[in-house]
């Protein structure tokens, strides 16, 4: 995959390993995009990286999506690189039955933001991607997709995240014809912002497990260049 002279949006790309990913594109001189919810984290990503562009929306509803999609077709039409980033995990108690689950009929949960809005942030992008010189749709899911044992606090999460996995390989089929890569990154430990308060509890907002999102994004864009679909480091197995 050629990572220079591209046009990139990265959802959820104001922090953590989207962010990163942002970073990383934009010292390579591609055009870059990022959108979230946090206006805050949106300006402190711009006034760090010059020359970025910003869309505050949120990517879990319809109008979200399709305000995002819409500003994207029309100031950089030339898109070729879609990243489903945005992501949230939560601890989630299934001894208490109903009380403990989440309302996953509200926006705010990981079925809608994990799952549900890069299923349909591919379909609105496909149409724009297709036959596009390196045109890719990335996937960001987890090492805990496979390894559930690890983090049974947060049983949404890791469903969320199996199910892009079982996704992305139904999508790089279907793809294929268009032109369009379909790439997997499965990241492990990475210190983040991910479920930040329920990883104070445990004290696990760092470890030695854990490596920064700048190191991850950088092993895993050089796997990518290298041309693997399904890009799994080591140290995912090692949580």
């Amino acid at each position: 995959m050629r990572m220079n002279e591209n046009t990139v949006l990265v959802t959820g790309g104001a922090t953590g390993i989207g962010y990163s990913m942002a970073k990383n594109f934009h010292g390579r001189g591609n055009t870059i995009i990022i959108c979230g919810r946090r206006e805050d984290r949106l300006e402190q990503a711009a006034a760090e990286l010059p020359g970025i562009h910003t869309f505050s929306c949120d990517v879990s509803i319809p109008d979200g999506r399709e305000a995002l999609f819409r500003y994207v077709s029309e100031h950089f039409p030339k898109i070729n690189i879609l990243i489903n980033n945005a992501g949230i995990q939560c601890d989630i108690d299934l001894t208490k039955g109903m009380p403990g689950l989440p309302d996953l009929m509200q926006e705010d949960n990981e079925i809608r933001v994990n799952f549900v809005a890069p299923i349909y942030l591919s379909a609105l992008f496909t149409p724009l991607l297709a036959g596009k010189d390196n045109a890719a749709i990335v996937n960001v899911s987890s090492g805990l997709a496979f390894m559930v044992e690890h983090a049974t606090r947060a049983p949404i999460y890791c469903a969320t995240k199996a199910g892009m996995h079982a996704f992305s390989i139904a999508q790089r089929a279907q793809l294929a014809p268009l032109g369009i890569r379909v790439i997997e990154m499965i990241p492990p430990m990475v210190e983040s912002e991910l479920n930040l308060e329920g990883r104070r509890k445990r004290n696990m907002v760092t470890s030695p497990n854990m490596m920064s999102s700048d190191q991850y994004v950088e092993k895993a864009f050089s796997k990518m260049e290298e041309g693997i679909d399904e890009i799994r480091l080591e140290v995912a197995w090692k949580q």
